[in-house]
């Protein structure tokens, strides 16, 4: 007796002899793509943010405010035998210094003369004139002081002579007034006085004495004698 076996169909399945490395290959290179896709650029940015910070610590910083240095007593610039003259907004003289010798001091802005000369206008046209040894005038003119053998011959509001002298006297020309905290003579027409200290308002003719005072009235005849 013979019989028959019949099997069914079986798929058919490739068989490779050998190792096959060209698909893992593959997945580890698109792994590798992904990876470098997703971090080089965070890297990047980790780089620069690096060398952003980098710049900023070393780059120089912008110097801060510098301390001004004091400025030292002493003249900046010296002249010889010169004239000082200020004048007002109409072109008008206002004063006029004269000296054999004159120091510029910047800390204060004054000027040392020595053998000074000036000469003060005022407005109603009357003058006053000054001399002494040594002067110390400000820049602006506002104030002059006179050492040594001082002399300050002014006008009054009424016209007379004010002869004042002085080893010290302080001329104001703007404000009009000569003052002195020394002892000084002051001369006017046919009266001398002397005092510890004083001041002479120009505009009013009004004269303050200080301390101990002494005055000499000489008689009209004798004051034209002695003139």
């Amino acid at each position: 007796m013979s019989g028959e076996l019949h099997l069914p169909d079986l798929p058919e399945v490739p068989v490779s002899l050998g190792k096959t490395t060209s698909e893992p290959r593959q997945a580890w290179r698109a792994r590798l793509g992904r990876w470098a896709g997703t971090a080089l650029p965070l890297f990047i940015m980790a780089v620069l943010a690096a060398a952003t910070w980098w710049l900023v610590k070393n780059a120089p910083q912008p110097e801060g405010p510098r301390a001004t240095a004091p400025v030292r007593h002493v003249p900046d610039y010296r002249v010889e035998r010169f004239t000082l003259e200020r004048y007002d907004a109409q072109g008008q003289p206002t004063s006029r210094i004269e000296g054999e010798h004159a120091r510029h001091y910047p800390d204060t802005d004054q000027f040392e003369v020595d053998t000074v000369h000036a000469l003060f206008y005022h407005p109603d046209g009357r003058v006053t004139r000054a001399t002494a040894r040594e002067g110390l005038a400000a820049g602006d003119g506002s104030k002059v002081q006179l050492f040594g053998a001082a002399q300050v011959i002014s006008t009054s509001a009424q016209g007379d002579t004010v002869n004042m002298l002085g080893e010290e006297l302080t001329a104001e020309p703007k404000i009009r007034r000569i003052s002195s905290d020394k002892p000084v003579s002051v001369r006017q027409g046919s009266t001398e006085v002397t005092a510890d200290a004083f001041s002479y308002d120009q505009a009013s003719g009004q004269i303050t004495l200080h301390g101990h005072t002494r005055a000499v009235l000489m008689p009209r005849a004798a004051s034209a004698a002695r003139r």
